[in-house]
C-alpha cells in the first residue's frame, strides 16, 4: 500500500470506494465492497428514477469491475437471470430487497431455492454456478442498490416468463457518469 492510499477499513465516500476498488484485485472485493457504509445522498449525481422499470445507472465501468447503481420504484423487480459468467455483489444502500434463487432440476423446470431479504448496508453475493436469481425492491418506497460486478457484465441469460425459456440479453444502461 503506498502512503497516499487508504486502508480499507477507513472508507469513507464513492471516491474511496471506487479508488479501492482500482487498486485493488477481484480477491479484495468482496471485503471493500462489505468495509464501506455509504448513504443515499452519496448518490444524488448518479440517482434516476422510472416509474416503468428499475434503471442501471453506471458509475464506473472499466476492464477490471462495473459500479453500477440500480433504482427501484415500489415493486420493481428483476427478470431471473445469470451474471454472463461474472461475480457480483449487491449492496442496499435503501430500502429493502428480496433475492429469490432458482435452480433447475432434473427436468430443467426452474425452482426457487432460496429467498432473502437485504436491508441498508447488507451484502448479497451470486456467481452462476450459484445458479440464477432474481431482485424485487419490497419497500413501500424507493430503494438503492450498488452492484459491482468483477468483471463488466455485457451479456447474460434472463428467464423470459411468455415463452418459459432462457434468452439472451445485451446489457445496457440508463445513465453513465
Amino acid at each position: 500500500m503506498n502512503s497516499d492510499q487508504k486502508p480499507i477499513e477507513n472508507l469513507q465516500t464513492l471516491d474511496d470506494l471506487i479508488t479501492a476498488l482500482s487498486e485493488g484485485e477481484r480477491t479484495t472485493y468482496n471485503h471493500i465492497i462489505h468495509s464501506i457504509k455509504l448513504e443515499p445522498n452519496d448518490f444524488e449525481t448518479y440517482s434516476h428514477w422510472s416509474t416503468d422499470c428499475y434503471t442501471r445507472n453506471c458509475i464506473v465501468d472499466t476492464e477490471k469491475f462495473e459500479l453500477i447503481l440500480i433504482c427501484w420504484c415500489e415493486g420493481h423487480k428483476t427478470p431471473i437471470h445469470d451474471h454472463g459468467g461474472e461475480e457480483c455483489w449487491v449492496k442496499v444502500i435503501d430500502g429493502e430487497l428480496e433475492e429469490v434463487i432458482y435452480k433447475k432440476n432434473e427436468e430443467e423446470e426452474l425452482l426457487p431455492v432460496r429467498l432473502s431479504v437485504s436491508k441498508a448496508n447488507q451484502v448479497t453475493y451470486m456467481k452462476d454456478f450459484m445458479g440464477f436469481h432474481s431482485l424485487e425492491n419490497i419497500s413501500n418506497k424507493k430503494s438503492m442498490s450498488l452492484h459491482l460486478y468483477a468483471k463488466p457484465i455485457r451479456k447474460c441469460t434472463i428467464f423470459d416468463e411468455d415463452s418459459k425459456t432462457f434468452i439472451n440479453k445485451e446489457m445496457a444502461y440508463h445513465t453513465t457518469a
